[in-house]
């Protein structure tokens, strides 16, 4: 394991660097055409799979690297050059997240390579596990997952909601209930290949913002997978539905706070992406405050802008400290006793929302209009405090990790 660091080694720097000229001259460019369509913008995804930036190996290799800062690192960048498009292109990943969490070898190498296609034909995943009634609340999920033993087959019916990619993705991973008894823990990962009779698109979302990023529920109508499917197998998920039993009879609140450990490592890379999007917008409002004039000299020369701009700065760095903090951790197999992660991804987000406002706010009329890019980047903010878990939800979890009390 890596000593923490502050300085990215030349690897890093270059992956760094590489990536800012895809955001840069690639991703920005598109960005608000891609905004105003509200479409997945497939020309920008096929462009990054033929450099390298649209597969499971370039995500896996910032996965391990050792001083944890390969994602963090990865997420801003991509996301400092267009919120919407980068959600286009690392969504796949949490679909492939959950094979490779959950998926044997054999799912593994089967799954993978179709969820992204090739150069020529790329494709894209989606990962379904909320629901109208259970976003925050996984313990209200509905969907079903019912096993057929005389055609080792699983039937599922529901309804998944806000899935990035749903209806149109080549592969879903569905979340889905096998023991309603059993809250949380009673839940198992489908795969449902391509064009599995059932599975349709239901309503797509027309959103605030990251509207290049394709937003749907996915309606689940008796659709039958094969065995073969259930991603571990049937006889690790009756293991473990055994193991689940057992503990929830010893002590129900120990297993809850253990699942919610696992949530607490992936946040810090939502935290990256906000800081990318905070940044990106700091960055413009310091350009334009420097060479807009009033009254005969520019605008930072007023201090009530300048001291805006130390103020957005200030809280950006300390954003990517508490992310990159928390990304360590993880890697480190260090525990989150205050709960660092959530932490990071409640700072970083909420800093995204404040420092676009107030890069509007320096742009004046201009940064309220769409040819300004700042505006965008406001409604692309907006996400942050409500995906991977609300602001509020953070809060909550950060609290009872202090505490050890179950606040409510």
């Amino acid at each position: 394991m890596a000593e923490f660091t502050l300085d990215l080694n030349e690897d890093q720097k270059q992956v760094r660097d590489w990536l800012n000229g895809f955001a840069r001259n690639v991703m920005r460019p598109a960005a608000a055409e891609w905004d105003e369509r509200e479409e997945t913008p497939w020309p920008v995804i096929q462009e990054a799979a033929k450099l390298g930036i649209y597969s499971l190996d370039f995500y896996a290799q910032q996965f391990f690297d050792p001083t944890g800062l390969g994602i963090p690192m990865t997420m801003e960048e991509l996301f400092w050059g267009d919120a919407g498009i980068a959600l286009s292109i690392v969504g796949t990943g949490l679909a492939a997240v959950g094979v490779i969490a959950n998926g044997t070898e054999e799912q593994i190498g089967t799954w993978i390579p179709q969820m992204y296609g090739d150069t020529d034909d790329v494709k894209v995943a989606a990962f379904c596990s909320s629901e109208p009634d259970a976003g925050s609340d996984v313990s209200a999920m509905r969907t079903r997952a019912v096993y057929d033993e005389a055609r080792d087959e699983w039937v599922l019916n529901g309804t998944k909601t806000w899935a990035t990619n749903g209806g149109i993705a080549n592969v879903h991973v569905v979340v889905a209930v096998v023991d309603p008894d059993l809250g949380s823990k009673g839940h198992a990962s489908f795969i449902v290949p391509p064009r599995t009779p059932g599975l349709s698109q239901g309503q797509k979302f027309r959103k605030h913002g990251i509207r290049a990023s394709h937003t749907a529920e996915v309606v689940l109508e008796d659709v039958r997978v094969p065995g073969t499917c259930l991603l571990g197998g049937k006889e690790k998920l009756d293991e473990r539905l055994a193991r689940a039993r057992e503990r929830a009879g010893a002590g129900g609140e120990r297993v809850r706070n253990a699942a919610m450990a696992t949530f607490e490592a992936s946040r810090p890379a939502v935290g990256a992406m906000a800081v990318g999007t905070a940044r990106a917008a700091y960055e413009e409002a310091l350009e334009y405050a420097m060479t807009r004039e009033q009254f005969g000299r520019p605008v930072i020369d007023n201090q009530g802008v300048a001291f805006q701009l130390a103020d957005m700065r200030t809280q950006i760095d300390a954003a990517r400290l508490l992310v990159w903090r928390a990304s360590w951790m993880a890697t480190a197999g260090k525990p989150f006793t205050a709960a660092e992660g959530s932490m990071s991804k409640l700072f970083a987000s909420e800093t995204a929302k404040k420092v676009t406002a107030q890069a509007i706010q320096i742009l004046g009329g201009n940064g309220y209009t769409r040819e300004y890019p700042v505006e965008r980047m406001h409604r692309d903010a907006a996400i942050y405090t409500i995906f991977e878990g609300t602001s509020e939800i953070q809060r909550l979890v950060i609290a009872r990790t202090l505490s050890g009390m179950p606040i409510r």
